[in-house]
């Protein structure tokens, strides 16, 4: 035996604890030659006599104490992992690891994180903020275990992608401007812009949205941070093309004063999709997906149809 056996020592500590071999046979529903095997084994790996034996009792020796003393802290170590364990196997707890774009992390996960920590308050989800290639690959790889993701996108080998939510573009314009009931290419074109990196998929719909009408404008600056771009519509620094993502009761997302939002003409639509791999899913993670698709798509509003 080169290790030391979580079996043996916890018959090690019963025999302690209890001053006696055959008491420890009970306690642990073992037969009593059993029992002395086990301290036998323990003694032969250390090299000492662990346990003094008495006509009446038995009582640790000096190194046997030691041991014992450790044991227990090994002991309470193994039940205390089993428990988690055991907790992550019924699904009150466990770690999930989501990749989704910063737009979808502001708007639409604190929904799901409230719903999902009033359900399940043991279960963290751990947000990587990715783009959509970046987290099917992770995902592929077993770096992630959800990813909300920009559709549609070509199917990967062993990964499920399904679609989740169709949320609107929007301009979002400064208040301070005259602006148009309804924002066509050629008006916002005109207009000093600020648009999204041209590494997402957002920025390739908003461009096809221009290249229909004949227009191809230039951003005054390109970020990949929607927050940040409201704060510079707000300031009056331009006009930009960002989804409407309502709540999962269909209540608009609270707005800046110093911000309208007009709808399109021509609609746009930003898609987004739910993937995680195609089996193998644990408890926490189907946990999640549930709060997720509980974010309901919102009905079209007639003037956007």
């Amino acid at each position: 035996m080169r290790e030391l056996s979580l079996d043996r020592l916890r018959t090690l500590v019963a025999i302690a604890d209890l001053g006696s071999f055959a008491a420890a046979a009970r306690e642990l529903h073992l037969a009593p030659p059993t029992v002395s095997l086990h301290i036998s084994e323990l003694e032969e790996r250390i090299g000492a006599p662990l346990l003094l034996r008495q006509r009446s009792q038995v009582r640790p020796s000096g190194i046997g104490a030691t041991l014992i003393a450790r044991a227990r802290q090994l002991l309470a170590a193994a039940d205390q992992a089993l428990e988690e364990v055991g907790r992550q196997v019924l699904g009150l707890a466990g770690r999930v690891r989501l990749g989704a774009s910063t737009g979808a992390i502001a708007t639409l996960l604190p929904q799901v994180l409230e719903r999902l920590g009033q359900r399940h308050p043991d279960i963290d989800v751990q947000i990587h903020i990715l783009t959509s290639q970046e987290t099917l690959s992770q995902l592929n790889e077993g770096l992630l275990d959800i990813g909300l993701v920009a559709l549609p996108q070509s199917p990967v080998s062993g990964l499920t992608v399904r679609p989740w939510r169709r949320d609107p573009v929007m301009a979002f314009l400064p208040a301070a401007w005259r602006t148009p009931r309804l924002v066509t290419p050629g008006w916002l074109a005109a207009q000093p812009l600020i648009l999204n990196a041209p590494e997402t998929r957002l920025s390739r719909l908003t461009s096809e949205w221009f290249a229909g009408a004949g227009e191809q404008p230039e951003a005054r600056i390109q970020l990949n941070f929607n927050d940040a771009i409201k704060s510079l519509v707000a300031a009056g620094y331009g006009a930009t093309l960002l989804p409407h993502e309502a709540s999962a009761q269909g209540r608009p997302v609270p707005l800046d004063p110093r911000i309208v939002m007009r709808p399109l003409r021509p609609a746009l639509w930003r898609p987004l999709g739910i993937a995680h791999r195609a089996s193998q899913l644990e408890p926490a993670t189907r946990h999640v997906l549930e709060a997720l698709w509980e974010l309901k798509q919102l009905k079209t509003p007639r003037s956007l149809a």
